[in-house]
């Protein structure tokens, strides 16, 4: 099949989409009851982490533990990728030992160069810009407790980051709304993540203004990795932006809220919120197991036939 990579949410299309959530409902239940899929057995997945991560090394390495594969763990700190061999020449030569890589790492261009020169799938883990398996997740979480997403309004409050503007990629596609609320400073930029119009999203000065009516209300911590020395500047920023149980009763009755963890209570969300009966959290951080583990599939096997399916 033609080689195939997930860098940006918009790299695939509504239609595959679908598919993948059918495959990731599939996935999930033959986790959940304890039966043996090993589709992807003998393939290698090589996991480069240039940043810490707890919820994207355990997704990746067990779901590709349980689809029958290996996975291996390869720190910067611990390669010659830091120490300055080039990305390309690393991709290179990564790419002729296994069948799968996933990058976890600052710039998104690192991730785009070594994706220019791989000769095997390459999967975004999170760069500065972009967190497409975040929302891979949180999208079949919303469709397990909602149904579908198109038409739906979802609030996102705080730092317009990686995570927002991969919201926004996936607005378009799945046509819903969002609606964004950040301190003055920390204002998306629709052309950075490639927006094709914007008709899908809309700017709040006042996070209240955001919720209203919402489907789904979503935050993340105020300082993302790589930006701690402005930790103290952003706390009096997002002072006003903590979504708490107040700003939640001016969403929808029946709204979710979500969070990609980890949290900081009492910062970017309350308590009583992320742990009230609201938040799906645990479900969404669980659900990047099994969305990932479609995803691999899909991008090593193709679609699979149905008598493959079930």
């Amino acid at each position: 099949m033609q080689l195939k990579h997930y860098l940006q949410f918009n790299d695939l299309s509504r239609e595959e989409y679908e598919y993948l959530f059918s495959r990731a409902r599939f996935i999930k239940q033959t986790f959940k009851q304890h039966q043996q899929y090993w589709p992807l057995t003998d393939r290698t997945l090589a996991m480069i982490f240039d940043k810490n991560s707890t919820r994207t090394r355990l997704s990746f390495e067990a779901g590709m533990n349980q689809l029958g594969g290996s996975s291996i763990y390869l720190s910067t700190r611990d390669t010659q990728l830091g120490r300055g061999e080039p990305v390309e020449d690393a991709a290179r030569v990564i790419s002729r030992m296994v069948d799968i890589v996933m990058i976890r790492t600052y710039a998104h261009d690192t991730l785009q160069r070594f994706a220019d020169y791989s000769s095997v799938p390459v999967i975004n883990g999170l760069t500065d810009e972009y967190h497409p398996c975040q929302i891979l997740a949180d999208i079949f979480t919303f469709t397990e407790y909602r149904g579908d997403i198109k038409g739906k309004v979802i609030a996102w409050i705080g730092d317009a980051n990686n995570v927002c503007n991969t919201w926004l990629q996936a607005a378009e596609i799945f046509d819903f709304k969002v609606h964004v609320s950040t301190p003055p400073g920390y204002d998306i930029d629709p052309l950075q993540i490639g927006l094709k119009t914007t008709e899908h999203f809309k700017s709040f000065a006042d996070p209240h203004d955001a919720v209203k009516n919402a489907d789904l209300v979503t935050t993340d911590v105020w300082t993302s990795m790589g930006f701690e020395a402005e930790s103290e500047q952003r706390r009096a920023d997002f002072a006003a932006f903590c979504v708490d149980a107040d700003m939640m009763a001016l969403a929808k009755e029946r709204a979710l809220f979500m969070h990609c963890l980890p949290a900081h209570r009492g910062e970017e969300v309350a308590a009583e919120v992320i742990d009230g009966h609201q938040s799906v959290v645990w479900d969404e951080a669980e659900n990047r197991l099994h969305t990932q583990k479609a995803l691999m599939e899909y991008l090593l096997l193709g679609k699979i036939g149905r008598s493959d399916c079930e």
